[in-house]
């Protein structure tokens, strides 16, 4: 579930890059179609990880782990992430974009700095 809602915060910033820079309007309304869709797809998935990622921690850490408390903040973040392109895909439905395709390049590497920090935390338990 991780992997797979991780593909979808990979690939829907990657459409936004696009819409950003689309003036054909057939070709806009399919990335709008794709965005959406991908959108609608990920979100179930997103509650899947994170109830079975809740469920995991009770089940098996104590609280007292800092790592974990760190890695939690990292996945707060990504939550906010999913909902902030949720925003953003309202507001190109809405033709109401201000931000360039260059923002949303930036934008895009978001999760993976996030993916890498968390990975890192996992792996090494620095604390």
């Amino acid at each position: 579930m991780v992997v797979s809602w991780f593909a979808g915060l990979f690939y829907l910033p990657r459409i936004f890059v696009n819409l950003a820079m689309e003036n054909d309007d057939a070709a806009r309304e399919r990335l709008l179609l794709m965005a959406g869709k991908l959108y609608r797809f990920v979100t179930p998935i997103m509650w899947l990880t994170l109830a079975t990622g809740i469920w995991l921690w009770l089940a098996y850490f104590p609280l007292s782990m800092n790592w974990m408390w760190a890695k939690l903040a990292l996945v707060t973040g990504l939550v906010v992430y999913h909902f902030t392109c949720r925003g953003l895909l309202r507001g190109f439905e809405a033709r109401q974009n201000t931000k360039s395709h260059v923002w949303f390049r930036w934008f895009n590497e978001v999760p993976v700095l996030v993916l890498l920090a968390v990975v890192l935390l996992v792996v090494v338990k620095p604390f």
